[in-house]
């Protein structure tokens, strides 16, 4: 009886987090979203939401703010964008139920202002403060007799998460070098099908925890000479270099070989760091283990990110591997930094597995 019914829990479970059912769950239930706002924090959040196949916030366009004295850098869509009088119309025709205020630095009058424009014109009236810098992960939002109060118990009690991280890295450390074993075998034999007589893995000097470097393992998935093919391509097409200078990666990347563009797509080439992971110099869940000459580029996120030990997968992993420029991995890495919690920890390695399993994100 017990089989049966954690058969059936677990059934329901997979069926509710398949791609399918998010499809069809999203049609029927999302919420067609204006958001006001035309700048970085639009932006933002215009990206997250799409971003993220368990929201149900549908982003239709975008309001300019510029009759009310307010000018932003146009970071956003200008197809998508209106001005605050033709808001009515666009609510009609695209049947908007929630707007999303996008501007952290409006002022009291102007927020006012903005609230009575949509007030019974939509449900749904929801608005981002300036929360740059703090702890927004599982934080509670309190009414203190009128006066707003944002709580966060981050810090306290945080012995016994750590101690579950370091256990769930330990156990995730022996199941992969497990799995290590058969998978380096079928990339050794791919490669000598292929006359790649090269070695099966490269280590490679990373920034760890307090900027202490180590030695990083990897599978090797690109040709022998790949940094100074890379300096060649980067001498000869100013376009090649630009792009490398701006991601740190190249979206075609030539270098690459086929048994690498699997272990890619599968995001398996990061399989041989579960051996740093079970010596304790990277987590399962962390930040981008970046390069030591990345360290000027990183800037002032610099000893945010270095404050945790680097992760197989992160923050960055989850939102698109591929799709996400160096910037924005280190944004999302200082946000890991800023609201860790084992639960953070857990909800990333979920979206990274369904991310895996669907291939969505890769290089």
């Amino acid at each position: 009886m017990w089989v049966f019914i954690i058969n059936l829990v677990l059934f329901l479970f997979a069926g509710c987090n398949s791609r399918y059912s998010h499809k069809i769950f999203r049609q029927r239930y999302k919420h067609n979203t204006l958001i006001v706002g035309t700048g970085h924090t639009a932006a933002q959040l215009a990206f997250v939401c799409r971003g993220n196949s368990y929201s149900l916030l549908d982003v239709q366009g975008y309001v300019s703010c510029k009759l009310y004295g307010i000018h932003q850098e146009q970071v956003v869509s200008k197809k998508q964008t209106i001005e605050l009088d033709a808001v009515d119309d666009f609510i009609r025709t695209h049947n908007i139920d929630t707007v999303l205020i996008a501007i952290p630095e409006i002022n009291r009058k102007n927020l006012n202002r903005l609230f009575e424009l949509f007030k019974g014109k939509v449900l749904n009236i929801k608005y981002l403060p300036q929360v740059t810098g703090l702890v927004t992960f599982d934080t509670k939002v309190e009414d203190f007799d009128g006066i707003l109060m944002i709580s966060n118990s981050r810090g306290v009690n945080q012995l016994g998460s750590y101690i579950l991280k370091r256990c769930m890295d330990i156990c995730a450390g022996l199941c992969g070098i497990i799995i290590l074993i058969p998978l380096t075998v079928y990339v050794f034999f791919k490669n000598r099908m292929e006359g790649d007589r090269g070695p099966v893995f490269f280590t490679q000097n990373r920034i760890g925890k307090n900027g202490k470097q180590f030695k990083m393992y990897k599978y090797r998935t690109m040709v022998l000479g790949a940094d100074k093919i890379l300096e060649d391509l980067m001498a000869s097409d100013p376009k090649i270099r630009e792009e490398y200078q701006k991601n740190k990666k190249l979206a075609n990347d030539p270098r690459i070989t086929s048994a690498g563009h699997f272990l890619r797509e599968k995001s398996l080439d990061e399989f041989p760091q579960f051996i740093n992971v079970f010596l304790g110099q990277m987590s399962l869940i962390g930040p981008r283990p970046y390069l030591p000459k990345e360290k000027v580029d990183m800037g002032e996120y610099y000893e945010d990110v270095v404050a945790c030990k680097p992760g197989i997968t992160g923050m960055w992993q989850s939102h698109g591997r591929s799709d996400v420029s160096f910037e924005k991995r280190l944004i999302l890495d200082e946000y890991y930094y800023r609201n860790w919690s084992f639960w953070l920890d857990v909800t990333l390695l979920c979206k990274t597995v369904k991310q895996v399993l669907y291939g969505r994100g890769a290089v």
